[in-house]
């Protein structure tokens, strides 16, 4: 009997250790930048340009809900995980019922480039994912409409066609603007296995799969940025808050390099870009040397309760 109680502990523990090789973890590079504003009103960590304005502690804003803005925020530092898990938190809002333009997050070699695709550069390299407010010419697509452009460095988004040729894959996404609750974002990839996009926007901890698609490959240093724009139409896209984090595979192997963005609460600013500083990189081979360890004096303990209770029992059977 104790000897199966004693092995029942060892296979607990085991499976629960071995439960953890594929736990998302936060990376030590991750910077929490409240207040986002450094005292002389720059950034260390992101880059701004065109007409985005912050209010620290509480939101970066691309546009404001007027006519004819562009603005974009972009990582100083890339993003050099190999496998990751991006969540922003965003808000699309207006008082009008005619709105547009929308919103773009990118992971691009390129960074902070202002441009004519909501806000950005054309012709990116990279990942685009157009969060589209206004519909051109979509017939029988539901707005706003969320997709994934995978840039080449020369082939154009066509505005006209809201992207429809360019597109990888999206989702409808009615209510996603002026929605009750916090939107947010939920992107996760592994490398040349899959990438998955994940929106909540209908109520609190409810994801909605928009779209996943597999072999996808994304440039290993790339930044992570975000940028909007408004035309005759107007919105305001506000970025709250923007989280990373690496994932490890359940052979062990992960990677490192996030940033960490929370917005804040006081006077609206201009924004002036800075200089940033690079993180340290960061693996998981220790936490697996360390679980084989614990395995391993798991197993001897084992092999010593089991030897003792047969030489108890070969010493009751003598008398």
């Amino acid at each position: 009997m104790l000897l199966a109680r004693a092995c029942m502990c060892l296979g607990f523990l085991a499976g629960s250790l071995l439960g953890t090789g594929a736990n998302a973890q936060d990376s030590e590079d991750v910077k929490s930048i409240p207040p986002y504003l450094d005292s002389d009103m720059q950034s260390r960590w992101f880059d701004f340009g065109g007409d985005t304005i912050v209010r620290t502690d509480k939101y970066v804003r691309l546009t404001s809900d007027q006519g004819s803005r562009e603005g974009w925020l972009f990582s100083r530092v890339p993003l050099t995980a190999t496998n990751w898990e991006i969540e922003v938190e965003f808000k699309i809002h207006g008082s009008g019922n005619l709105y547009g333009d929308g919103m773009a997050m990118w992971l691009t070699k390129q960074r902070g480039q202002q441009g004519p695709v909501f806000g950005s550069a054309d012709k990116f390299e990279g990942l685009g994912i157009f969060f589209d407010t206004y519909k051109n010419n979509r017939p029988g697509v539901v707005f706003p409409y969320v997709m994934a452009m995978m840039g080449d460095g020369q082939t154009s988004y066509d505005k006209s066609t809201d992207g429809k040729g360019q597109e990888l894959a999206g989702c409808s996404a009615r209510g996603l603007r002026n929605a009750n609750i916090p939107t947010k974002a939920r992107l996760t990839y592994f490398q040349e296995k899959f990438l998955k996009l994940e929106l909540q926007y209908k109520s609190e901890s409810d994801w909605v799969e928009c779209f996943s698609v597999n072999g996808i490959k994304i440039p290993p240093v790339a930044y992570l940025g975000f940028s909007a724009e408004t035309g005759e139409l107007s919105d305001n896209h506000d970025i709250i808050s923007v989280s990373t984090k690496n994932l490890y595979s359940p052979s062990g192997k992960g990677s490192s390099g996030a940033a960490d963005v929370r917005a804040g609460r006081n006077n609206p600013q201009k924004l002036k870009p800075s200089r940033g500083k690079k993180g340290k990189s960061n693996g998981g081979g220790w936490g697996w040397f360390f679980l084989k360890f614990v395995l391993f004096g798991l197993v001897l303990t084992g092999g010593y309760v089991g030897f003792t209770m047969y030489r108890a029992q070969q010493n009751r059977s003598r008398f």
